[in-house]
């Protein structure tokens, strides 16, 4: 259960160095209650704008001194992460596309502050918006980190100058064998009629204007990832049932601290939406508990994993 945990901004204005202010994150203690009361622990990636600022340290310590499951990992929006090398761009708010000299900066002066604050080493990465690269797991290997979220399974963001991962599915994976460094991609499924064959019609359709549109509304195919932001309750718990029975063994899903407060995301605009949203969690929860599907941790993941319990699979 990821929750990106990162400042407010409008996000349909252009990224600044300026937008650092996170008061939104005073509704995570009791958002982290609510699915505590699921037995979800909460995996809180952080960014540098919520480790700079002393309230924000000390909700979270709070959760993590009450709900001894939570953890907090590592998430980089590079526009707002120290050293400021290069200039904002949308390209370079991939932090995968900056040079591997000031992505390892980057890195470090993150990680540094996020041990600094929590009093242990972060051990989980999430690239802000998902803008891994091509020296992004060796960097993350040779700092110790176990896990990355980086990928968001079946999405692309190449029309920004960011990465591909249209043929990248739900399943875990080991990103670096050797430093044991597991991919855990957001799970997205394709489901509808045509769901089990979906890639290629979802990128053919991508060359067709409004066929997607067409496409799910007509209920072929829908591409579903597992948030509440932007995704309707029916075509996430369809989702959830096309996953476990392609058999993915970790269910990924997230969703933006900011949501949690009414007008801070488009995804959650008023109190009518935000009801909305812990109804979407109530539903989701309820069918995954009668599938049998339990929460778990993120660091019980890595420790299964490790026994070679979770289904990991090695590429190449």
């Amino acid at each position: 259960m990821f929750v990106d945990t990162e400042e407010e901004f409008d996000w349909r204005q252009p990224l600044s160095r300026d937008h650092r202010r996170v008061s939104a994150v005073a509704a995570l203690p009791q958002a982290a209650a609510r699915f505590a009361g699921w037995g979800a622990p909460l995996a809180m990636m952080v960014d540098h704008p919520i480790v700079s600022d002393g309230q924000a340290v000390d909700l979270i310590r709070g959760i993590l001194a009450r709900h001894a499951e939570c953890v907090v990992g590592t998430q980089l929006h590079p526009w707002v992460n120290p050293p400021f090398d290069e200039p904002v761009t949308p390209y370079n708010s991939f932090p995968g596309n900056l040079a591997v000299g000031l992505e390892a900066a980057k890195l470090d002066a993150l990680t540094d502050a996020i041990t600094a604050a929590f009093g242990q080493r972060p051990r989980a990465y999430r690239a802000g918006r998902y803008g891994i690269g091509p020296n992004t797991v060796r960097l993350l290997a040779e700092r110790g980190y176990r896990l990355d979220s980086s990928v968001r399974a079946r999405h692309a963001y190449v029309a920004e100058g960011g990465p591909d991962f249209r043929a990248v599915g739900s399943h875990a994976y080991w990103a670096d064998h050797t430093a044991r460094l597991i991919e855990l991609p957001l799970t997205t499924m394709f489901t509808g009629a045509l769901g089990r064959a979906g890639a290629p019609f979802w990128a053919a359709a991508e060359r067709l204007p409004l066929a997607r549109a067409v496409l799910s509304r007509t209920g072929l195919l829908s591409r579903v990832a597992l948030t509440p932001e932007g995704m309707p309750i029916g075509d996430a718990l369809e989702a959830i049932r096309r996953a476990v029975g392609e058999g993915v063994r970790v269910l990924a899903f997230s969703f933006h601290s900011p949501s949690l407060v009414p007008g801070h995301t488009p995804y959650l605009r008023d109190a009518a939406e935000l009801k909305a949203f812990w109804a979407w969690w109530d539903a989701a929860f309820a069918l995954m508990a009668r599938l049998g599907v339990a929460p778990v941790g993120l660091d019980a993941v890595i420790a299964a994993a490790d026994a070679g319990l979770a289904g990991v699979e090695t590429l190449g």
